[in-house]
């Protein structure tokens, strides 16, 4: 084959990106916003050795999996992956990305526990981040980046997140074309506001808004105070200063431009204070069904537990009620401030919270004597290092709980630990993102009796 062939083909399943996959003469094909059962005709835009990819020509016979999209930008921004499927549908693909991570990349044979369904695939995200930049008539504007690409695609609203982040984000930026704030020119490295960053307490209601410019302007602060007046329930406005030419979107310097920049939520019944750069769950509703999952699988009451990439402290204090100990680490100052005062705010006593690279700061807690009944450990999309996992099989804990939200580096990390003496028990996925390529998974690892 050769790039624009048209080929006829069948939808066999879904790989861990989301594209579905075909064969024709023996070749693999990747199309994208396909379904299982499709007949589709494909034109080929990519060829490789093995395999290709396609983009859809036309549906010959629909999947019965298949629905209507309800969303306008779905298929040019690149968030949401399966909102042209049902969600029964989008649960077995889920199920089967999991199940195909940890046989194929893993080579294990846990027990697949039925997925836990998330609740709604709309309104569910209570965190946003939105590139700023020009329209095609040069007016400022905002979205969301297509697939793998930094050109914007303009979204008014997403379903994904409350109403009220559109309208902070569309008021945003009528008030920075208002003071002349000007947009980041990413080709050039000009311009002031890079990216609007919302976050929201599911329960408590709070809103932070984050600024992320390139430099700091006077005309932010008026900026601020106008957002906090016309939203009363934004606590707080901050800039982060990004200076560098980078795809990372934080960069390291904070400035509260007013109110304050922490906000308070709750999850199973704990309070959290969570700054604005800190790692806390997108979906809480769903997040409080994985730290229950997890703390089932811990077994915790009376045992000495290590939290490792444990952030504002939301896993190990959700199960710390009867813990004979709980030590956290995490490599955000911010986001270990708020483990510390979340600990004393929900009486959470022996904790203790140490802020640094998880393979170094394991490394001293070993070197220190501290001893590990259970190691809950949550990554993030890389998955763990070397360092980190050859310390969590020194400190030989009974279990290792893994909360994951990359099946891929999650199969990849447990194979790791399972030759160096733990067993895969079981993986149950948990979908925290419906709509999207995104499923949680969490594992239990136990240590074997020979070791």
């Amino acid at each position: 084959m050769v790039k624009n062939d048209i080929v006829r083909l069948s939808i066999e399943n879904i790989t861990g990106e989301g594209s579905g996959v075909g064969r024709y003469d023996g070749m693999v094909v990747f199309v994208p916003f396909s379904a299982v059962g499709d007949l589709l005709d494909v034109r080929i835009v990519k060829t490789g050795k093995s395999y290709c990819y396609g983009k859809i020509e036309q549906i010959i016979t629909p999947s019965p999996d298949r629905v209507s999209p309800d969303c306008k930008v779905f298929g040019k921004c690149g968030g949401c992956a399966f909102r042209h499927i049902s969600y029964e549908a989008e649960l077995r693909a889920k199920e089967d990305i999991i199940k195909s991570a940890f046989t194929r990349i893993g080579g294990l044979d846990p027990e697949f526990l039925p997925i836990i369904p998330g609740g709604s695939r709309t309104g569910y995200r209570n965190k946003a981040q939105y590139p700023v930049g020009r329209d095609k008539d040069g007016n400022i504007a905002s979205g969301f980046y297509a697939a793998r690409s930094h050109r914007i695609v303009p979204c008014d609203k997403c379903l994904l997140e409350p109403d009220i982040f559109g309208e902070i984000r569309n008021f945003v930026l009528r008030q920075a074309a208002l003071l002349r704030i000007s947009p980041y020119n990413e080709e050039q490295h000009s311009g002031v506001l890079r990216h609007i960053c919302i976050r929201k307490g599911h329960y408590s209601g709070e809103i932070c808004t984050v600024l992320v410019v390139r430099r700091n302007v006077p005309e932010l602060k008026k900026l601020a105070y106008a957002v906090m007046k016309a939203f009363p329930a934004v606590k707080g406005v901050t800039a982060n200063i990004n200076k560098d030419i980078t795809n990372v979107i934080f960069g390291d310097t904070d400035i509260l431009l007013c109110g304050s920049a922490d906000i308070n939520d709750t999850m199973l019944g704990k309070t959290f204070s969570i700054s604005p750069r800190s790692f806390y769950q997108v979906n809480t509703p769903m997040a409080e069904k994985l730290y229950s999952e997890a703390a089932k699988l811990a077994e915790p009451d009376g045992k000495n537990i290590i939290d490792v990439y444990c952030g504002i402290g939301t896993v190990g204090i959700t199960m710390s009620d009867n813990v004979a100990s709980l030590t956290g680490v995490e490599v955000i100052p911010e986001a270990v401030e708020n483990a510390i005062f979340n600990a004393k705010t929900n009486c959470t006593e022996n904790a203790r919270f140490y802020c640094g690279d998880a393979g170094k700061i394991t490394s001293l807690l070993r070197k220190d004597g501290t001893g590990a009944d259970v190691v809950i450990v949550d990554p993030a999309r890389k998955g763990c290092d070397t360092q980190t996992l050859d310390n969590i099989i020194s400190f030989s804990p009974e279990r290792v709980v893994m909360i994951s939200c990359n099946p891929a580096t999650a199969a990849r990390d447990c194979k790791y630990l399972s030759e160096h003496g733990y067993n895969a028990v079981n993986v149950r996925g948990v979908d925290l993102f419906p709509g999207t390529i995104h499923v949680e998974a969490v594992i239990l690892l136990t240590r074997n009796s020979s070791e």
